[in-house]
């Protein structure tokens, strides 16, 4: 395990940004913790460079959680184009071992290790001890299991956003429709993610005739300003998110919570009860009962991945 003294390199990677930190044990080095835009740079190793070089230091251990699959020490950046080989970005950095996990895994890590301020509450459910689900949607959406593990958690990979898009109703037969026309077929990331809600907008505002084409930030804002098309875009968008996470919860049975992390899942908190998305959730016929069981809650740390990287590092 990680002694007190031995601080780790600790990463999360995004489709936008790459988070760093310094981490002893569990917990993050005040002032260590730093954003780069991805953008700004050719690969992950350029970032980490960079970071390093600003503090003088080189641990000799670090976890990187990157949004897309893991295998062993290889990964792909689903929505970055990035590659990660494990000991050839340890090798270029100096250090002696970097472990990969998935973003998800990394976030599943950290649930048990948030403070209460941390969270939103959007249910209360009836929370038990067991499983959790943790679900991310903001440049891309997944979803990952968190198993109690002995001591620690088990938090199998996934790909969740890249299943296909529950259908109930003509509207929704009518979205798949259109985004298999355009997109191959209709996946849950397809309407959930960032860049789902604006083909979301795309989809009613053809459908209005209304040809307007908005990004993400200017649907919020569009509806906040009540404009009634963002509107209509914000109600479907909550159904759709409901009735994801009450389908993923009958495979995953998280007694102990379902945890929305992600910029998207962010601001859409305030709009969750208006839109009727405890109605959707539990909406399940005959299993509604135990659906309504499951407590939902929203990360609010932007920085939760980097203590789930810390304490799956302390645990190992």
């Amino acid at each position: 395990m990680t002694t007190e003294n031995s601080p780790v390199l600790v990463v999360d990677v995004g489709g936008t940004n790459t988070r760093v930190a310094l981490a002893r044990g569990r917990t993050l080095v005040a002032g260590s913790t730093e954003r780069f835009r991805n953008a700004d740079h050719p690969g992950l190793d350029s970032v980490l460079a960079q970071y390093l070089s600003r503090h003088s230091l080189t641990p000799a251990r670090g976890a990187v959680a990157l949004a897309g699959p893991v295998r062993g020490s290889h990964a792909e950046m689903t929505n970055l184009g990035w590659s990660v080989e494990a000991e050839t970005l340890a090798a270029h950095l100096g250090m002696q071992e970097i472990a990969l996990l998935n973003d998800l895994q990394a976030q599943g890590h950290a649930l048990a290790h948030l403070p209460e301020t941390h969270l939103r509450r959007v249910r209360s459910g009836q929370p038990e001890d067991g499983p959790k689900l943790v679900v991310g949607l903001g440049t891309g959406v997944n979803a990952a299991p968190v198993y109690p593990s002995g001591a620690g958690h088990v938090v199998p990979a996934a790909e969740a956003g890249h299943i296909h898009l529950p259908l109930h109703g003509p509207e929704d037969y009518r979205l798949a429709d259109w985004l298999i026309a355009r997109r191959g077929f209709a996946s849950v990331e397809d309407v959930l993610a960032g860049s789902g809600l604006e083909r979301l907008y795309a989809y009613h505002a053809q459908d209005a005739h209304s040809g307007k084409s908005l990004d993400a930030g200017a649907i919020m804002a569009a509806m906040d300003s009540g404009d009634a098309l963002a509107q209509s875009v914000g109600k479907h968008y909550v159904r759709l998110l409901a009735h994801v996470l009450a389908d993923l919860s009958l495979i995953t049975l998280p007694f102990g919570g379902i945890y929305l992390i992600g910029g998207v899942s962010r601001a859409f908190a305030p709009w969750l009860e208006r839109f009727g998305f405890e109605a959707a959730f539990t909406d399940m016929g005959r299993f509604s009962d135990l659906v309504a069981r499951f407590p939902v809650a929203i990360v609010e740390d932007d920085y939760a991945a980097l203590a789930g990287c810390a304490a799956y590092l302390d645990a190992r």
